[in-house]
């Protein structure tokens, strides 16, 4: 019996160290002066981010949904950062109505932004409010819509970055145009099986969005990274059915990182000196880790952001 526990013990520290156990961002920047976004900062991974950029000196804009949440976690990180400049902003990814208000009370009220952190996602069933598949349309759309408003002041800023908060999943995600245009979502139905492909999919929309936007700014002075936080669990998972957020606590609280743990890459890719040859491209552990054939397909890139524009309106605004 003590041999079984022993061999468990072993297992249980090889599995953590080896597969689950992020790394630390060991960056001493300073951000003090700087302007930093961060969607969906009013809990888990991006609130933990929020806080270590607030204890840096940034000014942190919490760009939630929720106002109620958003407020008390606003007020939980001046509390513990002493950092007053943490301010809460509305903006509800599942509206491209909210997120272009977001930008143009953004733009109006704040002189500079330095960094946006695209981190909110949510996995489950439901649709945005303009009809596309919840994950597609906040995990992707909304963050491409956010970012593509708020280019210019980061241009104007530079040196600035854009950090996008992917995950390992899209490794299992592909994007079917055909269905996307007949539906408005990558996945046909809104099974327990098709909200997890739908989330996969999103997550590879993160890492080609992430590269075709290395591409189209290149030669500037704003730089992007995507990344895979580690595996967490947090408030991402509280769409899924109660039987599969049972089934996930006990692997939760043998494996899974904290939300400390899982901001670290966010925070290196936010933060690092030294990165910025390597925009567009997709980090973990804080390192550089390589994406298969899809997630490196400049065509495929290519064709999400130009149907991306058309869905969010911007094609018009740019012929305009």
């Amino acid at each position: 019996m003590l041999c079984f526990y022993l061999a468990a013990v072993w297992l249980y520290l090889l599995l953590f160290y080896g597969l689950f156990r992020g790394a630390r961002c060991l960056s001493s920047v300073n951000s003090k002066g700087k302007t930093v976004i961060i969607t969906g900062s009013n809990t888990g991974i991006g609130k933990s981010t929020a806080l270590e950029l607030a204890r840096r000196g940034a000014r942190v804009i919490l760009a939630c949904r929720n106002k109620e949440k958003a407020e008390a976690a606003a007020f939980d990180i001046r509390k513990e950062s002493g950092n007053n400049q943490v301010v809460f902003m509305q903006l509800d990814l599942a509206s491209l109505k909210s997120v272009r208000s977001f930008a143009e009370t953004f733009l109006k009220t704040e002189p500079r932004l330095d960094v946006l952190i695209n981190n909110a996602g949510v996995i489950g069933p439901g649709h945005t409010e303009d009809g596309f598949g919840l994950a597609f349309g906040v995990n992707h759309l909304g963050h491409f819509l956010l970012t593509n408003l708020l280019l210019e002041r980061l241009r104007q800023c530079g040196p600035s970055r854009v950090v996008t908060v992917s995950a390992l999943l899209h490794r299992f995600g592909n994007i079917d145009f055909h269905l996307l245009a007949s539906q408005k979502d990558l996945v046909p139905s809104q099974s327990a099986w098709h909200n997890f492909q739908a989330y996969c999919n999103s997550k590879l929309c993160n890492v080609l969005f992430t590269r075709e936007l290395a591409n189209q700014l290149e030669g500037t002075d704003v730089t992007c990274y995507t990344l895979h936080p580690g595996v967490i669990y947090t408030e991402l998972c509280r769409n899924m059915s109660w039987w599969l957020q049972l089934l996930m606590m006990p692997l939760a609280k043998l494996f899974f990182l904290d939300p400390k743990g899982g901001s670290q890459t966010t925070l290196y890719c936010a933060l690092q000196e030294g990165i910025e040859p390597l925009s567009g491209r997709y980090f973990s552990k804080c390192a550089l880790q390589k994406v298969e054939a899809k997630g490196r397909d400049d065509g495929l890139a290519k064709k999400l952001w130009e149907l991306s524009e058309r869905l969010t309106g911007l094609s018009q605004q740019i012929q305009n």
